[in-house]
């Protein structure tokens, strides 16, 4: 038991990049992380880490020794996995990370009745607008409004999604529907900024992407204002069909410039690559697609 204690000790301190990272993810003391490395390192002989109180650096045989540590883990979690499988329920806790906007919308009302349905799971929901990092942070599932690049992830697209520019009847009225991308400069544009800086609105124009930056009187880093701002008819926004979709099928808003609108943005959920997933995963992100894939779920 100790031995195996100080291979995970060690492969996760290399994954965190910290003793002290290691130590809060377990509820322990930083000193006991390190005692654990120096135990490994006596009973092998070698020395694994070079640690100074900034930085960690593997040595050469400690690399190799991650290599062999991290397969053999890997092996351990698989045959554990494997058994999980074979029964008949999902068990265990989920780690779940969200955009915050669409997490509060449409992940956190599902958790109810999937919980319901799988009793034996608990959930812990982590809403950040951040990129976590899946592996690093042991997040058990990621959702992502994006295109996928990470190829060390295992992704399960969950619904389509795109962006629209959308605005009130009565803003589109008082200062006429847009035609073109040049006609975007005429308008209040309700764009979102990130630590100062405008994001700008991406379209297709000519059948090649391009980023506009947009010009209007107020910007924020939340999304959820900005839609706010659009119903109140304060401008034209650029918003995700998962926020404005049933506000569009109702008429509080409507689309424009919708023949230069960018393909992407699909909604996908994320998970470190597995040979053998646990059930409680597959089961959280099949739960998903089949609500996602309700025809009455987005107009709710």
């Amino acid at each position: 038991m100790d031995k195996f204690r100080q291979i995970s000790t060690f492969v996760d301190v290399v994954a965190r990049g910290s003793l002290s990272a290691a130590a809060r993810a377990e509820g322990i003391a930083p000193s006991m992380i390190g005692r654990r490395l120096d135990a490994l390192e006596a009973r092998l002989g070698v020395k694994l880490l070079q640690r100074t109180t900034r930085r960690l650096a593997l040595t050469d045989e400690g690399a190799a020794f991650l290599e062999d540590c991290q397969r053999i883990l890997a092996e351990l979690e698989e045959a554990e996995s494997a058994a999980s499988e074979r029964s008949a329920h999902a068990s265990g806790h989920l780690l779940v990370s969200a955009p915050a906007g669409f997490g509060r919308q449409h992940v956190a009302p599902l958790l109810p009745s999937f919980l319901a349905e799988h009793r034996e799971v608990t959930v812990n929901l982590n809403l950040t607008d951040r990129l976590v990092d899946v592996v690093g942070e042991g997040v058990d599932v990621a959702i992502r409004i994006a295109s996928l690049s990470d190829s060390n992830l295992v992704g399960a697209k969950l619904a389509d999604n795109h962006r629209v520019v959308v605005g009130t009847p009565a803003y589109l009225k008082r200062h006429g529907r847009p035609r073109t991308l040049a006609d975007l400069a005429k308008h209040n544009c309700l764009a979102i900024s990130s630590q100062g800086s405008q994001r700008g609105w991406t379209f297709l124009d000519r059948g090649k992407p391009v980023t506009l930056k947009v010009g209007g009187n107020m910007q924020c880093n939340d999304g959820a204002v900005l839609h706010a701002w659009a119903l109140a008819g304060k401008g034209l926004a650029w918003r995700s069909m998962w926020e404005v979709g049933a506000q569009i099928a109702s008429g509080e808003l409507c689309t424009v410039l919708d023949e230069f609108a960018a393909p992407g943005n699909d909604i996908h959920a994320v998970f470190a690559q597995r040979q053998h997933l646990p059930l409680r995963i597959r089961a959280f992100v099949d739960f998903l697609r089949h609500s996602y894939a309700q025809p009455s779920y987005w107009r709710i």
